[in-house]
């Protein structure tokens, strides 16, 4: 494997597939340690673990205090936001949110507000008017803690767009990630300012998704697994991209050794690299990892960003 360095925006570790858990049986023992020994073995640098409600968003946190290389998200994800309502107090439910927020910034572990946003696929679990109040009430977050935004839109770009423009001076910058819209959705996002795109297997399925995804300017891009989920499956589009592989068992067959089989992870966000690059045209890995780290960098760890932008420009890494 050519060298390369690479941070995974969106990680699910909070996701019962990670302590072996499927459909509410256990298949394997708990597994975070081993497969983040994968993903640094295979260049991944830091992960984002993704938050998406308020105890979802407290896990984030302690898992995130693990690993020096681990950092999380605080927020509520669209499906999620009757819980403000639900919890009996909107404001106290808002409260909690901060402070747990301030207490991640506090131990150099919140980089993000988020998962927030909107998912006009799935309003069984949570109407479009309650999504949108509980979308726009986030940016709050943001405002008050200056952390960028983590976001999701799903089926919804025309209402995300204006409730994230009418915003915009709220937040220093945003990701919208596992993004799988359509030509139009990607240059409206394009059109905000300081707004990225987040790749993963979702965002690379079709042979549409993969020319959508051509023409998002790689210095507006970054790159993800959204891991358990998402992963490149072989009838996937970009498939033919791939070139790292790892063995695979079923789950039920467990073997640290082997990623589980259908189970995304961290270390496969080195093949979503690899099918952007094929997708376009780009020869050079190592270059195409070096700007989308630059990219996250700037967004989620401004702190790092002369020491990674020095090194980036000799073609090394910092150590």
């Amino acid at each position: 494997m050519a060298t390369v360095r690479m941070i995974d925006i969106a990680v699910n570790f909070t996701d019962g597939m990670f302590k072996g858990i499927y459909n509410g049986k256990q298949c394997h023992v708990s597994d975070i340690a081993t497969v983040l020994s994968r993903a640094w073995t295979a260049g991944v640098d830091r992960i984002i673990v993704t938050g998406g409600s308020l105890e979802e968003s407290k896990e984030a946190l302690t898992i995130a205090e693990t690993d020096g290389r681990l950092f999380c998200t605080v927020g509520v994800h669209p499906t999620r936001c009757k819980e403000f309502e639900e919890s009996g107090d909107p404001d106290k439910h808002f409260q909690a949110l901060l402070s747990l927020a301030k207490e991640g910034i506090e131990k150099g572990k919140v980089v993000a507000i988020g998962e927030c946003g909107l998912d006009y696929d799935r309003l069984q679990f949570c109407p479009a008017e309650i999504q949108k109040k509980y979308f726009e009430k986030q940016f709050e977050l943001a405002h008050a803690t200056k952390l960028p935004m983590f976001l999701h839109m799903r089926a919804a770009a025309p209402d995300f767009c204006e409730i994230v423009e009418r915003n915009r001076s709220r937040f220093s910058a945003g990701v919208a990630h596992s993004f799988t819209g359509s030509a139009e959705d990607r240059d409206k996002l394009l059109s905000i300012n300081n707004m990225y795109i987040g790749v993963n297997g979702c965002s690379l399925k079709t042979a549409e998704n993969l020319d959508v995804v051509r023409s998002i300017p790689i210095e507006r891009m970054m790159i993800e697994t959204d891991s358990p989920y998402c992963g490149i499956k072989n009838t996937s589009a970009g498939i033919k991209f791939v070139k790292s592989t790892w063995p695979s068992k079923k789950k039920e067959k467990y073997d640290q050794e082997c990623i589980v089989k259908d189970r995304n992870e961290p270390c496969l966000v080195r093949q979503v690299l690899e099918v952007v690059a094929g997708c376009k045209g780009i020869s050079e890995i190592g270059q195409l990892s070096r700007t989308l780290y630059h990219n996250t960098c700037r967004v989620f760890f401004p702190q790092d960003l002369d020491s990674a932008a020095d090194s980036l420009l000799a073609g090394h890494d910092p150590q």
